[in-house]
């Protein structure tokens, strides 16, 4: 299938098709008029891509998961490296949230108190 059937059929967009191609995410093989060609393969690849993203991961740390994208994350990512990556995003996040925590503090501390 060429790459606005792909679009279709994953429910996004082209641009984020040949981002995901530009990033190493996606690998189309190329038509002798140079279009792109998927398989039907990169339905799955593509949601799992973006279940990923959703995820708050980079496509940087997508890219530890090419060699099990074809497979269905219905119950979690499951490449070998999927814990070890999802588990630093998720101490990122809980760092985040901490400081979030102590700005709000500040800014409650800040507000006049109602009498």
């Amino acid at each position: 299938m060429r790459i606005g059937e792909l679009a279709d059929k994953a429910g996004t967009t082209v641009r984020a098709l040949r981002y995901y191609e530009q990033q190493g995410l996606l690998h189309p093989r190329r038509a002798p008029n140079g279009y792109r060609e998927y398989g039907e393969s990169a339905v799955g690849q593509v949601g799992n891509i973006r279940l990923l993203l959703s995820l708050g991961l980079t496509a940087h740390d997508v890219r530890a998961f090419l060699p099990c994208l074809d497979q269905e994350f219905a119950g979690g990512p499951v490449c070998p490296a999927s814990a070890r990556i999802i588990a630093r995003r998720l101490t990122d996040v809980e760092e985040k949230i901490a400081a979030l925590e102590v700005v709000r503090g500040r800014l409650i501390d800040a507000l006049p108190r109602s009498r």
